[in-house]
């Protein structure tokens, strides 16, 4: 018996399986995961459980939690020439020349089901996994292919992240050995022996003439592999359809929540990233502050510990200065110089209003109180809130040449390039953007409210009274910067006191301050939001005026749609009640999940940002195709719908 080490090693690609070295850092912001609260710790023990697709970098890999062991599906392109090519790993929207194509198919939260299809090297496969109890069953199915000879399938055995245990082959099976368990391995198919790949590692390999199939604990048949799959493909399916209406979007913010889920084993810990692509470029993984907590709002929908888990994780990734910042990434490096928009005391107040758990806000309240007064010491100019980049934060970080800069302060917006700040003014010396912005305003002064009533909960009465007054402070300088002439809340060049009137949906998140009087709003929403030559049209809400020259850039924050600033747009809507506002929100709804069904269907593709000019959004590089926030277009209808449906039953 050849008794082989733990660790699956694909020698040509061993990047994608081994862990970035970690840069050394101070003591206050290296060492151990985050200290978690008991029944936040329970919530994780039952998220790390079981089989699914856990490993970052890929998603053709089943792992096996919490032992870290995983079975790796890779492909062999066979050829009569030369130069079989190997595909070790699969990841969706790559975009080279000679990647593989996935098309995702639904993923369960729970992993009983997932599946894909992909292209490569002139074959198009079906790949399918399923729970059978405890045990693991996976199916590769060809669906088309050129070419003389089949492809050939490798099923690598081995454990991750260096956990404890052995790997053999065994005869016809493999074994793998845990210090608590003994897994048992099995190939549905003949075993092609095939010695030539770089595999180090105990492995099956098949000749993909038809559906191959693998299945842990005991010898199934392909076609038993099959029936367990397709009665696991059907319980999702009939999991949606309890509402019919709603089964779309159900399936599409599941499917994406779960295939952009992973276990992160540095922080021992469940997150759900923006996308694998991005934790590869990042070294690992990377959590961006409101990405994740919008991907907590989406996971609320049916999974109550994931949403959790996205919350506070962003909250774990808080500086020693108390802000959360705009990015935290493998390594344990953090953006020290800049945070992101605060929406985390809004996603919080709204999970324990849906699940009515104290513990997460009292997990949570002190963290997200320090954040919220971190805004009015560091970024208050002239009673205004501002956008910052501190440039002289220890530790430094040398590698970002944005720090202490304008495109640093234009980061800690979360709107990278956009056109608002064009002709904003940077003072060094105060490390701030001297542009009063409304849209952060507005948006701090949500946060105020929602962490008040937190505070009530907990019964924090100072802490309430100060937000109030904070929120009531912070209301009092929006309201300067009304102008009537163009019906809107406008930002302020600090150093000139000229309006900016580049208009943008930031534009309109003063409604989530409710710092708009109800004729102010319908005078926003009639003459601008529904306007066809600003926000309005088939494809909404585009990120700049569709009258402003920027555009036609149609580049990232220039002109492209994106999933937040509808959703927060939609969510300041709900604070109106007006015939001109409750129908802008049922449309915006509806508009928002046409946008983003068409792509879901056609490719299965979640968009970062989405083209505001074509029916395509694949036509610049520059949007991530499989980006998970590109379901909050989703989410606005799954919420308009269920809000009407609790209307509809009420006595």
């Amino acid at each position: 018996m050849l008794k082989a080490l733990c660790v699956v090693v694909v020698l040509d690609l061993c990047a994608a399986w081994a862990q970035t070295t970690p840069v050394m850092l101070p003591p206050e912001v290296a060492g151990a995961p985050a200290p978690r609260s008991t029944e936040y710790a329970r919530a994780q023990e039952r998220l790390q459980r079981g089989w699914d697709t856990w490993d970052t970098n890929t998603i053709a890999g089943e792992v096996l939690l919490p032992e870290g062991l995983e079975i790796r599906l890779g492909l062999k392109h066979n050829t009569t020439l030369y130069n079989d090519p190997f595909l070790p790993t699969m990841l969706i929207g790559r975009q080279g020349a000679n990647d593989e194509q996935v098309k995702p198919g639904p993923h369960a939260y729970d992993g009983s089901y997932n599946g894909f299809e992909v292209t490569w090297a002139g074959a198009k496969l079906s790949v399918q996994a399923a729970h059978a109890g405890d045990d693991l069953v996976m199916l590769v199915t060809p669906i088309a292919k050129t070419g003389t000879l089949p492809h050939t399938a490798f099923f690598s055995v081995g454990f991750l992240w260096n956990r404890p245990g052995q790997v053999a082959k065994d005869g016809d099976h493999i074994v793998a050995s845990a210090p608590n368990r003994r897994i048992a391995i099995f190939l549905a198919g003949a075993d092609s022996n095939d010695p030539y790949t770089t595999i180090e590692a105990p492995y099956f390999s098949a000749d993909l003439t038809g559906p191959v199939g693998l299945s842990t604990g005991k010898p199934r048949s392909v076609r038993e592999i099959e029936e367990i799959v397709d009665q696991q493909h059907s319980a999702l399916t009939e999991s949606h359809l309890k509402n019919p209406r709603l089964a779309p979007v159900l399936d599409a913010i599941e499917t994406t929540l779960a295939w952009d889920t992973i276990y992160e084993p540095r922080g021992q810990r469940v997150i759900s990233p923006v996308s694998r692509l991005w934790n590869l470029n990042w070294g690992g993984y990377v959590l961006f502050d409101w990405d994740t907590f919008f991907a907590a709002d989406m996971a609320a929908v049916g999974s109550r510990d994931l949403a959790y888990a996205n919350a506070l994780e962003i909250l774990n990734e808080a500086t020693p200065a108390g802000f959360v910042p705009n990015f935290g990434r493998a390594g344990n490096w953090r953006s020290f110089d800049r945070s992101e928009p605060p929406v985390g005391a809004i996603t919080v107040l709204s999970l324990y209003q849906q699940y009515h758990d104290r513990w997460l806000l009292e997990d949570s309240f002190d963290r997200l109180l320090k954040w919220n007064r971190w805004w009015t010491t560091q970024r208050d100019l002239n009673g205004y809130l501002v956008l910052g980049s501190d440039g002289n934060t220890s530790p430094a970080n040398a590698d970002d040449l944005s720090r202490g800069t304008l495109q640093g302060a234009k980061f800690e917006s979360g709107i990278d390039n956009g056109p608002q700040f064009d002709a904003a003014q940077y003072d060094a010396s105060s490390h701030k953007m001297e542009l009063a912005d409304v849209g952060l305003m507005g948006l701090y002064i949500a946060d105020c409210n929602a962490l008040a009533a937190i505070a009530d909960v907990l019964g924090k009465k100072d802490d309430a009274n100060w937000l109030r007054a904070s929120a009531a402070k912070y209301q009092k300088s929006l309201t300067t910067l009304w102008d009537p002439g163009t019906a809107m809340f406008l930002n302020k060049d600090l150093r000139t006191g000229e309006l900016n009137h580049r208009l943008n949906p930031t534009n309109f998140y003063p409604l989530l301050a409710k710092a708009a009087t109800p004729q102010q709003a319908d005078e926003m929403v009639t003459r601008h939001l529904m306007n066809p030559d600003e926000f309005w049209g088939e494809r909404v809400l585009p990120a700049i005026a569709r009258n402003d020259p920027a555009f036609k850039d149609q580049d990232y924050w220039r002109g492209r749609i994106w999933g937040p600033m509808n959703y927060l747009v939609y969510l300041g809507l709900l604070n109106y009640d007006s015939a001109v506002v409750m129908k802008a929100r049922q449309q915006l709804a509806e508009k928002s999940m046409a946008l983003f069904q068409h792509e879901w269907t056609e490719k299965g593709h979640v968009h970062e940002n989405y083209s505001a000019i074509s029916d395509d959004s694949d036509t610049v590089a520059s949007s991530d195709r499989f980006y998970h926030w590109g379901a909050l277009l989703g989410l606005i209808e799954y919420d308009e719908l269920t809000r009407k449906s609790s209307v509809a039953s009420a006595p």
